[in-house]
């Protein structure tokens, strides 16, 4: 009989492609999602699949599934700079109350459990590259904090979970990661100059460029995701690509791919955005056998490829995501 994973976030950018990748392996997959961030156009191939099974709801609320399962990926959060200062105090629900609820349904149902943790934890690091012993530098309150501390807080239940309750638990840290299905207008850089591109506009920097950022493709995100939930490792393990590029050099890489001759305009730099971000990812190296393999050229193709078919109210999109349905007054 095939293994049942549950899957929060299934909506999203990530968490969809998860539900592609368990399903090809044979497992039973259910999808949980509020679409707070979430699109069900992610998922929308996968309604009619017999292997999966979606629930609409919001985990911050008490979680009921009567089904057995075995294995948990807690992938719902906002992921987006853009979207956690619109619904900050979501944010910080979701890294805590979400994962306390996920956290007791694995306990009782003796399942295995992965927690989407981020590279968001080192905050503005002051040591380069980021490896997992690295405590980082976090503003805990400023407007990034929210994220950046619920993820600090969620990994830090977790392990309470392991060690007292002896539940068995594993905990990505996801470096920036991109490809087809993230959100056009969500504020990242990947998605911005992608979308400025292929509508004709000049691409937006912040600051002079010089920060760096290293991109995973989403393929190889969730190769890496799979190894270290079948492994026996139950610290933080970074995922991500070190191939790092400062977002300046980045910009003129999609100006050249998309071939646009629109140009740079320069804004100032937002509060508490990380100057440097780079994986150390010896430890995946070593315990999950895992390096990314899609080279950024291409991987940069196949993202704005996707994004060439989107429909021009999409491309043209404005309006940021609508929150005020989430947002109890």
């Amino acid at each position: 009989m095939s293994k049942t994973v549950l899957i929060t976030g299934a909506a999203g950018f990530l968490g969809s492609h998860l539900c592609d990748r368990f399903i090809a392996e044979g497992f039973r997959v259910i999808g949980m999602d509020n679409y707070i961030t979430g699109d069900q156009d992610n998922i929308q191939h996968l309604f009619k699949h017999p292997s999966f099974e979606f629930i609409e709801h919001d985990v911050t609320n008490h979680i009921n599934i009567a089904q057995p399962i075995d294995y948990i990926l807690h992938f719902a959060s906002p992921a987006s700079p853009i979207d956690y200062l619109k619904i900050p105090i979501q944010t910080l629900k979701v890294g805590s109350l979400g994962t306390h609820n996920l956290l007791g349904l694995a306990k009782a149902k003796n399942a295995r459990i992965l927690i989407a943790s981020t590279s968001e934890v080192y905050g503005d690091p002051l040591v380069h590259p980021q490896s997992e012993e690295y405590y980082g530098n976090v503003s805990s309150i400023g407007p990034r904090g929210v994220y950046d501390e619920a993820k600090r807080f969620q990994e830090a239940l977790t392990m309470a979970y392991h060690r007292f309750h002896g539940l068995e638990t594993r905990i990505a840290r996801i470096f920036n990661t991109y490809g087809p299905r993230m959100r056009l207008n969500d504020g990242r850089v990947i998605p911005a100059f992608m979308g400025q591109s292929l509508r004709e506009e000049p691409l937006t920097v912040f600051g002079d460029g010089s920060q760096t950022r290293s991109f995973c493709y989403v393929d190889d995100l969730t190769e890496g995701i799979y190894r270290l939930l079948f492994s026996d490792y139950t610290l933080p393990v970074n995922l991500g690509n070190p191939d790092e590029i400062t977002i300046l050099d980045f910009a003129q890489e999609i100006l050249a791919l998309s071939n646009s001759h629109q140009g740079i305009k320069f804004k100032p730099l937002p509060t508490d955005d990380p100057l440097k971000r780079q994986p150390d990812i010896s430890l995946a190296k070593k315990i999950l056998n895992w390096t990314p393999k899609v080279k950024r050229s291409e991987g940069m193709k196949k993202t704005l490829e996707y994004f060439r078919t989107l429909p021009e109210s999409k491309l043209f999109k404005v309006d940021h995501k609508d929150f005020s349905k989430h947002i109890k007054p």
